[in-house]
């Protein structure tokens, strides 16, 4: 990305569509879930289990992904009735801004992977 390829606007805040894609996945527990979903946990208490989030803000994010149109809900249980969530192709095409994420968090957040 070249910084000097966008004009500056003056008076008014930037359109940008990094601004606007982390309206959607901009906080830590959308990109945890999204990240389980990547690795095939499609369950909640599993999501739950794996991001430590607590289940309020889950429920609260797993809906705010799926009005977004990055997951969907299947129901895989009647009786009880139960859910799965599923990346959709929007949900997926996320996979290599999350890959990047990780491979930079290991070369310069990871306190037990740092080098320098």
């Amino acid at each position: 990305m070249s910084l000097d390829s966008e004009p500056t606007n003056l008076g008014a805040p930037r359109v940008c569509s990094i601004a606007d894609a982390l309206k959607f996945v901009g906080e830590r527990w959308s990109l945890l879930v999204l990240r389980e979903l990547g690795f095939g946990v499609h369950r909640f208490n599993d999501i739950q289990t794996n991001t430590g989030a607590p289940r309020e803000t889950l429920a609260l994010r797993l809906r705010k992904l799926e009005d977004a149109g990055l997951i969907e809900r299947r129901q895989y249980s009647k009786h009880p009735p139960r859910d799965e969530y599923l990346l959709t192709a929007a949900g997926r095409d996320l996979a290599p801004v999350l890959r990047s994420l990780r491979e930079w968090g290991e070369r310069h957040a990871t306190p037990l992977r740092r080098t320098s």
